[in-house]
């Protein structure tokens, strides 16, 4: 067994082939009389007699508010439907964060139906100074979208590229009055309108110039990653790998690997999950790293600095509290070992058999500890 470092990843992935289990139940709403803005972030849709799921973004950053967790509950449904902002911004004193190409195209991969909304409501943060919260979508957009939506035939992939083209770039001449007015409410300045312009050149000029562009700072953002060690991650090595995936419809995700084990026949890519301030992570972190699973174990022609390797998943979970480790391939016997000399409570038992459940059938491993 032998870790390695100064190393990049690059793969490709055809398809996705994966059965979730633990996603939650999802409460119901009716088309007719639905506000987006007081759904849950993940829900079932009753249009007639057809449902839908669906999920919602608070923002297009993919590392903000465990968006991810929320797309894998809405996976429980064969039909299902996301709603991501085109841009967030917080105000002088906040973020602003702009949808980027890769998230579409992940999303297209996952059959996931995007649709774009924008805020057109906001009050003043009570806690931070320049910065507004309370966000709102332009509700009767979305329910436009929405009934678009439950008659339209073609793949998830077919309609994200026609809204990418055709409905995006005129939701960013919405999206600014909606903040000139946003702001002149609440006496609160908001970002240059000069970065709203840029990306709406970049999608009317030519969507490859998107594209080009939101790659740029992925990779960008995926090299800050791995310099970044984080505070309470458990791991064999600090060492993290750059993992560069491309699918079939073009897209390219910029990921990090927390950890890079060679077995000599394979290669490990872990996901690590952690925390330090109770024995698992939170359900949404390990949401988040059960959706790289479905990627992760479904990789094709895996290189590793240019190297061609077979490779394994895994999930890690840690936290300074626990005692002892275990695997989803350990028997049975040891399972029950493990949970009987750790304090955890009677959910927290029933989630790791349930995630252990999920790795077996699914053909990655978790390791706890």
């Amino acid at each position: 067994m032998n870790f390695m470092s100064d190393m990049s990843i690059t793969a490709v992935i055809e398809g996705i082939h994966y059965q979730p289990t633990i996603h939650r139940n999802l409460k119901k709403f009716n088309l007719e009389t639905l506000d987006v803005n007081k759904t849950p972030t993940s829900c079932i849709i009753q249009d007639g007699n057809n449902e839908f799921a669906l999920s919602k973004w608070l923002s297009p950053k993919r590392s903000r508010s465990y968006p991810y967790a929320r797309v894998y509950d809405s996976l429980q449904k064969s039909k299902r439907i996301t709603v991501i902002p085109i841009v967030k911004d917080e105000g002088i004193g906040g973020d602003r964060d702009f949808i980027q190409w890769d998230t579409i195209s992940l999303m297209s991969l996952l059959e996931v139906y995007v649709i774009f909304g924008y805020y057109n409501q906001a009050i003043i943060n009570p806690k931070r100074p320049n910065k507004i919260t309370g966000q709102q979508f332009d509700n009767s957009l979305i329910l436009e979208k929405i009934r678009e939506f439950t008659t339209y035939q073609s793949s998830a992939l077919h309609w994200n590229l026609k809204e990418l083209r055709e409905t995006l770039p005129s939701l960013i001449d919405r999206q600014i009055l909606a903040w000139q007015m946003i702001s002149a409410t609440t006496g609160i300045q908001l970002k240059s309108e000069e970065g709203f312009y840029r990306f709406k050149q970049e999608l009317q000029s030519d969507v490859n110039d998107f594209m080009e562009s939101s790659r740029r700072k992925a990779e960008q953002a995926q090299s800050r990653e791995i310099r970044t060690t984080h505070i309470g991650e458990y791991l064999e090595t600090i060492t993290k790998a750059s993992i560069t995936i491309t699918n079939y419809i073009g897209g390219k995700y910029f990921f990090t690997v927390d950890e890079v084990t060679d077995y000599g026949e394979y290669i490990l890519l872990t996901e690590a999950k952690n925390t330090n301030t109770s024995l698992l992570p939170k359900i949404g972190d390990i949401k988040d790293g059960l959706l790289k699973m479905m990627l992760y174990q479904n990789l094709d022609q895996v290189y590793r600095n240019k190297e061609r390797r077979s490779h394994r998943a895994s999930l890690k979970l840690t936290s300074p509290y626990i005692k002892g480790n275990i695997i989803s391939t350990s028997p049975e016997i040891l399972v029950q070992d493990f949970l009987s000399l750790n304090s955890f409570s009677r959910s927290d038992k029933q989630l790791i058999q349930k995630v252990f459940n999920e790795a077996n059938s699914n053909n990655f491993m978790v390791q706890i500890g």
